[in-house]
């Protein structure tokens, strides 16, 4: 544990948590049958919601939040042989239990225990600590299993023999190889170091102030305050909307998962628990926004050149991804009265991105495209192969095709108002986005491109390029 500023200690917990995510995906994405493959312990949130995660891990989640999820915990299921995954469960904390201020993450797998913590000290700095010591893991696992005997000993049973299916042996040096290799790929750029008084900053030369070239010296002092203040408004305004993000998303959590644990009750009827499914989804695709917008603002923060990308990419299949989505962007369009065509070609080649944030930043694109839509509006899904890209193009059409060709007035774009340097805001449907430039630097980031045009008969047309997994040519003479 390395004492730092408290903004430096959060920012190491969230790196964690991205690299944590990642070697889970990936091990997840290899398993064939329907069946948890770990347990996750966290607080006071759960820390993971890709849905390939949480069909295959058991999280369980300790909270001091004021509701009493005690009266629920019978119908919670951790038997270690269960073959579909239980979702989530809560356990509570007492608000004077020091673990209460705490943020954690103890994982469990075949292959992986680890243990991520965000603690406060009394002085109120934070500070971060990951290990994957046996030892340490166990501890944690220890504290953890006291508070569970002593509010619930019965599920504490079942509890422990989840935990002891995951063998207590030294790490994988391959696994905490490949975690600090994604810490580095995650860790934001430094900052540029001001230059001194008196130096250039090429070579760090000496100028001497009263020389004939002084007056083009002080007018480069000018415009670096300038450009300082700009940037010290910027951190500002983003660390305004991660705040933002943050205490939004941990409230809906909560409601989400209480509103799960409330679905397992068999006794319920079918109108509450369709109301329970619509809060649900609501909770769901809100939390999907405000991770959006967290990692939107992260990427600003790390100072990331626009050629450069941070975040692993991967060969994937674009298919199960959109086969994924596209009943819900459907649902989500009908919610609306819009129809939501999609033309797919028959095989679709695989591409290279970031699978977890590929399918956040199309749903957000989808949301954001279908609130600026009047009402009964179509929409048009096209995938493309375009050489050694993928094209996605999101296309509005007029309501029908007699007014396809009777339509002669352009479409006007929508008004939108800046809000800092990341969101707009649109006066007419009181919709707050992420800017175009937030939007691209985030397709940029999973090794993309997204081009908007103003078209006069259709309105914003949006196309989204992905690079195609490159085949290795075979040699002359080989054989297939």
């Amino acid at each position: 544990m390395v004492e730092c500023s408290s903004a430096k200690a959060q920012q190491q917990w969230r790196m964690s948590l991205a690299a944590a995510e990642q070697i889970l995906f990936n091990d997840v994405k290899k398993i064939t049958h329907n069946s948890i493959s770990g347990l996750v312990l966290t607080g006071p949130v759960p820390v993971f919601s890709h849905p390939q995660l949480t069909h295959h891990l058991q999280s369980i989640t300790f909270t001091a939040k004021p509701f009493n999820p005690l009266a629920l915990m019978p119908t919670v299921d951790v038997n270690p042989d269960a073959e579909v995954c239980p979702q989530e469960s809560v356990l509570p904390l007492l608000p004077v239990d020091p673990l209460a201020q705490e943020q954690f993450c103890l994982i469990f797998t075949e292959k992986l225990r680890l243990l991520l913590v965000l603690t406060a000290e009394e002085n109120g700095r934070r500070k971060f600590l990951f290990s994957f010591e046996p030892e340490l893991v166990q501890q944690a696992w220890q504290a953890l299993g006291a508070r569970v005997m002593l509010t619930n000993p019965n599920f504490f049973a079942d509890l422990e023999l989840l935990v002891q299916k995951y063998p207590q042996v030294a790490p994988d040096y391959r696994q905490v190889l490949q975690f600090s290799q994604l810490l580095l790929t995650y860790m934001p750029e430094p900052e540029a170091e001001a230059v001194p008084k008196g130096q250039s900053e090429k070579g760090n030369m000496t100028v001497n102030i009263s020389s004939p070239h002084a007056g083009l010296y002080k007018q480069d002092i000018s415009d670096n305050s300038i450009d300082n203040s700009h940037s010290s408004t910027q951190r500002n305004d983003v660390e305004l909307l991660q705040a933002f993000a943050h205490e939004v998303r941990t409230p809906l959590t909560t409601i989400r998962t209480t509103t799960r644990l409330l679905l397992r009750q068999k006794s319920l009827p079918d109108n509450v628990i369709k109301r329970l499914k619509i809060i649900d989804r609501e909770c769901t695709e809100q939390i999907d926004r405000m991770e959006l917008l967290f990692q939107a603002a992260e990427l600003e923060t790390c100072n990331v050149g626009r050629l450069a990308t941070k975040t692993p990419l991967t060969a994937m299949s674009l298919d199960q991804v959109l086969h994924q989505n596209i009943p819900r962007w459907q649902e989500t369009a009908s919610r609306r009265n819009l129809t939501l065509e999609v033309v797919l070609p028959q095989q679709l080649p695989t591409v290279v991105s970031n699978p977890v944030m590929l399918d956040r930043v199309l749903t957000g694109v989808m949301e954001n495209v279908t609130r600026n839509l009047p009402s009964g509006s179509r929409i048009q899904v096209r995938v493309i192969p375009a050489g050694n890209q993928l094209k996605l193009q999101l296309l509005p059409l007029p309501q029908s095709q007699e007014q396809d060709k009777k339509s002669s007035s352009p479409c006007t774009p929508p008004i939108r108002k800046a809000l800092g340097q990341l969101l707009t805001f649109q006066p007419e449907t009181g919709t707050i986005s992420l800017n175009l430039s937030a939007t691209k630097h985030l397709f940029q980031e999973i090794g993309g491109k997204l081009i908007v045009r103003q078209r006069p008969q259709h309105g914003e047309v949006l196309t989204i390029f992905l690079p195609l997994e490159i085949q290795e040519k075979q040699p002359l003479g080989a054989k297939n």
